[in-house]
């Protein structure tokens, strides 16, 4: 059987730059793994927390905020070579180079999206470096995905998941497939995860595609 060329996804992705934050919404892990698949697939990653964030991911995940956010990633299996290591930004620090529409990057995602970024984004609030740097992306017209974990939605926030979409951001609910029979919990966040590595760009490894 015939097989297509090896695919480097180091030096494909070597020049990328990601911006992912968290906010305080519950599924911190996709987050997170979609912080390990990006520096596995060789991009630069720019982290930002939100305080709310920071609270879910101790909750969820067992992260520590008196530490090392770097130490808790290289608990979850995020290798840091010393060449990958994300550069991580707190809410606050609003003059963060991801505020500024001069600083270049290949997109940014919010994982999970509470419905309360998803507001301050819908209606231009930047409050905050998270909701700064999704405002900058949009007008800059760079891909922004949003990931809002919230089960029923309401109107207002289905209302404002239109107003985005319309401002020019990608709304990629956390839905996980199944036609891949995944195995474990990562497996299954991870269906989600290649979903929003295909919009970043970005190519991956992440599990096989449908015909394939």
């Amino acid at each position: 059987m015939k097989t297509g060329p090896i695919i480097n996804q180091d030096s494909i992705n070597q020049d990328k730059t990601i911006v992912v934050a968290i906010s305080g919404a519950s599924g911190s892990i996709y987050g997170v793994r979609l912080i390990k698949a990006l520096i596995d697939s060789g991009c630069r990653v720019l982290i930002i927390l939100s305080n709310a964030g920071q609270k879910v991911l101790a909750h969820e995940m067992g992260y520590d905020p008196k530490k090392s956010f770097l130490i808790f990633l290289e608990k979850q299996g995020v290798s840091l070579d010393g060449t990958m290591v994300p550069e991580i930004f707190f809410q606050d620090e609003i003059a963060a180079a991801p505020a500024s529409g001069s600083f270049v990057h290949h997109g940014m995602v919010v994982v999970p999206c509470s419905m309360k970024t998803l507001s301050a984004v819908a209606s231009g609030y930047g409050d905050n470096l998270i909701t700064r740097s999704c405002d900058v992306s949009l007008k800059e017209k760079r891909c922004l995905v949003l990931v809002p974990r919230e089960t029923p939605f309401g109107l207002i926030h289905l209302e404002n998941m239109t107003r985005a979409t319309r401002a020019g951001a990608v709304i990629l609910p956390p839905n996980p497939s199944f036609y891949t029979f995944p195995a474990t919990i990562e497996d299954l966040v991870d269906t989600v995860v290649a979903r929003i590595m295909d919009h970043l760009g970005i190519v991956h490894d992440l599990g096989m595609r449908w015909g394939s």
